[in-house]
């Protein structure tokens, strides 16, 4: 009875001494964090930078994506394209860290890669309007008017009253010889910003 009392003891220590390095271990992590913002808004990016990979850890979701913008905005896309990889890694489901690397991919120059993750973004989610917009002027710039189509056609049912995506999907009606839907949305378009030259350059081409 002894021997159980004091295995119940040393459990329950070992329990609260575990519980007690977690909550240090969260200190010391939101106090990097929180120096972490404090050199970022002064506009220091390197020591915001040097305030996190101090408490580093590759298991780390959070540390990760916040590591991948910082380092973006300092210029060093190939780092940041790193660690918004190894964000993806440990929460594949996320939105944020696969737009988050887009940044430095298309800031390389690497839009296939860009086009990977976009459509990747949607598989998981398939309304996604950003990235619906994104990628359909990537094909609208390919020339791609089918697949550029879908897209504006999905952001403009979430956002009928939206000028730009409206414009595009305009246009791509247009190159499609859907010439009375393009009129229609020239006329929207019209609605949004009176006197748009690219909406009445477009209605001019359609007889």
């Amino acid at each position: 009875m002894d021997t159980l009392k004091k295995t119940g003891l040393i459990a329950i220590l070992f329990f609260f001494l575990v519980l007690s390095a977690s909550a240090q271990n969260d200190k010391v992590l939101q106090d990097a964090f929180s120096a972490s913002y404090g050199f970022e808004y002064s506009g220091d990016y390197t020591k915001a930078i040097d305030a996190l990979k101090k408490v580093y850890t590759e298991k780390s979701y959070e540390v990760n994506l916040r590591l991948g913008w910082l380092t973006y905005m300092s210029g060093l896309f190939t780092e940041s394209a790193g660690y918004y990889q190894k964000a993806i890694a440990l929460m594949p489901l996320s939105v944020e860290a696969r737009l988050g690397y887009v940044n430095p991919a298309a800031s390389l120059g690497n839009w296939e890669q860009v086009l990977s993750q976009y459509k990747e973004i949607l598989k998981i989610d398939p309304k996604n309007s950003t990235v619906n917009y994104r990628l359909g002027l990537i094909y609208y710039g390919r020339e791609d008017y089918n697949s550029a189509y879908k897209c504006f056609e999905q952001v403009v049912n979430l956002y009928p009253f939206d000028y730009n995506s409206t414009l595009y999907y305009a246009w791509t009606n247009y190159k499609l010889g859907k010439t009375r839907e393009a009129k229609v949305l020239f006329n929207k378009v019209l609605l949004m910003q009176p006197a748009d030259a690219s909406a009445l350059e477009g209605l001019g081409l359609i007889k």
